[in-house]
């Protein structure tokens, strides 16, 4: 045993394909891992975080779950802190390269994402290896040093961009693909992205500067480019082998009938005339039995969040709702690289152009609110392919052809008119990028329609089903406003974890309490 164990203890110092632990990873692969571990499993599509922004509804269990708000510990982002801060210390003194300004980006985008769901985090002393409790930054504090880190990454980058803007940063580690100006416009689209979830602290966060830097970005272009078009967006890709298709790698292709259409996303888009529900979603089959043709938007319905999966499986086997297009997510072997399906975008031009009219609406800046509105509706249009004029195939729910219809963009552009810089104009800006952010860009809906609550609406913009008791799994059927801290932090940081409880909720990690950020 003593000989045998002492061969094991020589071979694994000497083994060439372990790094030791003063070793040096190559950057490209510390950058290969956060960029392809970014997305977490409740972002991708059709996941929870589509059910829990009432895109598409379970009505049967076992197969797609319950539609249930169940915000129980959260994941969080230290893989992606830890990452960012060895792509960052392995730079040295060089902070002027493009890895170390992906570091900051990263930095900042993992502790927003964890924040932005529970409040106070550690971040300041987090991944310092000599402090194994670190204390809670204020989620204030948070948000300040992750904008400081989003400026220093536009820096670093800007002269790098300038020099080589349609070089790929990093071909073989940036699973993204994007160049270097590409990159720059992703840290100041993000950047928007934080300045607008910031929207209730605008007055009362002065140290912020949250209208001022995001006058500053708009208007200076040169400086702080933005993304211009969807050939900018960060689109997360699928393929057959590796990476499935979220649907396929669910196993939820041969159960597509118990996925029924959300009632918000259909309520939009019926009273609308919008051609992207005929392009995603099939007519709910008892209207077309009834005799609705397919060119009849209100063909389409439904689902309601209020109802249990129990009701909701009963109505759907009856045929009142619709369902997911099969031939577009469902049908192979397209569904495994979700060849038939829109882009994934997870940080796109779309909802730029929504948050920047948002912005300009809130005054925060000048410009032409309905130019950025009509360009964020429009780059909505081009990720499903759609134009004036285009014959629509409409399918069953199995993928059989049930009819055609014309897609009228001029009536539909009409329906959705910017109403001017006004409450009816800023509901406008939220509905529709609610819309464009269909099985998209993991929870930003969620969080989106969650800083829209207020007296004037209770069930936020667009209206989300709740306030019944028992039908969303809450106690009261109000729909979470966080979720509990991951559970590590109550065992391996406990002091500090208190701590934060008591100065943001009374002493209790409650899913119903608002952190600073939406109060």
């Amino acid at each position: 045993m003593a000989t045998i164990t002492g061969c094991q203890k020589g071979d694994l110092i000497d083994n060439p394909n372990v790094a030791g632990s003063t070793g040096t990873i190559p950057s490209t692969l510390l950058l290969n891992h956060i960029t392809a571990k970014l997305i977490r499993g409740d972002e991708q599509p059709f996941s929870n975080s589509t059910k829990n922004e009432q895109y598409v509804l379970s009505n049967y269990a076992y197969y797609w779950g319950n539609n249930s708000y169940g915000f129980s510990n959260t994941e969080d982002t230290y893989d992606i802190l830890k990452y960012a801060l060895a792509l960052q210390n392995q730079q040295g003194t060089n902070t002027t390269n493009k890895y170390y300004a992906l570091s900051q980006f990263f930095k900042a985008y993992a502790g927003i994402w964890l924040s932005q769901r529970v409040g106070d985090i550690p971040f300041s002393q987090a991944g310092n290896s000599s402090i194994l409790t670190p204390t809670y930054d204020k989620q204030h504090d948070v948000y300040k040093s992750a904008l400081a880190m989003l400026n220093n990454a536009n820096a670093i980058l800007a002269p790098l961009a300038a020099a080589t803007p349609n070089v790929k940063l990093d071909a073989s580690g940036d699973i993204f693909g994007l160049t270097y100006l590409q990159w720059q416009k992703v840290v100041n689209t993000y950047t928007i992205r934080v300045l607008i979830s910031l929207s209730k602290r605008a007055s009362d966060a002065a140290d912020l500067q949250i209208p001022q830097t995001f006058a500053t970005i708009v208007n200076n272009p040169a400086t702080y480019p933005v993304m211009t078009s969807n050939s900018d967006n960060m689109v997360y890709a699928y393929n057959q082998t590796y990476n499935p298709y979220a649907i396929v790698n669910e196993g939820l292709q041969p159960y597509d009938n118990f996925g029924s259409m959300g009632l918000p996303y259909v309520s939009i888009t019926v009273a609308t005339q919008d051609p992207r529900l005929m392009v995603v979603a099939t007519p709910a089959p008892q209207q077309i039995t009834n005799g609705k043709l397919v060119s009849d938007f209100t063909a389409w319905v439904g689902a309601d969040d209020n109802l249990s999966v129990a009701t909701l499986n009963s109505n759907a086997a009856a045929g009142q709702y619709s369902y997911l297009n099969y031939n577009r997510y469902f049908s192979l072997p397209g569904a495994y690289s979700g060849a038939n399906a829109e882009p994934f975008v997870f940080i796109g031009y779309p909802e730029l152009c929504f948050n920047i009219a948002e912005g300009i609406n809130r005054g925060w800046a000048t410009g032409t609110t309905a130019t950025w509105y009509n360009n964020g509706i429009n780059a909505s249009l081009a990720l499903y392919k759609i134009t004036n004029g285009q014959t629509l195939t409409i399918s069953d729910l199995k993928g059989a052809t049930l009819g055609t219809t014309t897609v009228n963009l001029p009536q539909f552009l009409a329906n959705v008119a910017y109403a001017g810089d006004n409450a009816a104009g800023l509901a406008q800006i939220f509905t529709q990028r609610y819309v464009a952010m269909f099985a998209n860009s993991g929870w930003e809906s969620f969080y989106q329609w969650r800083r829209s609550v207020d007296a004037n609406n209770p069930n936020g913009i667009p209206a989300w089903s709740q306030g019944v008791a028992g039908s969303i799994g809450t106690a009261t059927g109000a729909i979470p406003r966080r979720w509990l801290y991951p559970a590590s932090e109550s065992t391996s940081n406990a002091a500090n974890y208190n701590a934060a409880l008591s100065s943001q909720f009374g002493g209790t990690d409650d899913i119903s309490k608002d952190t600073w950020l939406t109060k």
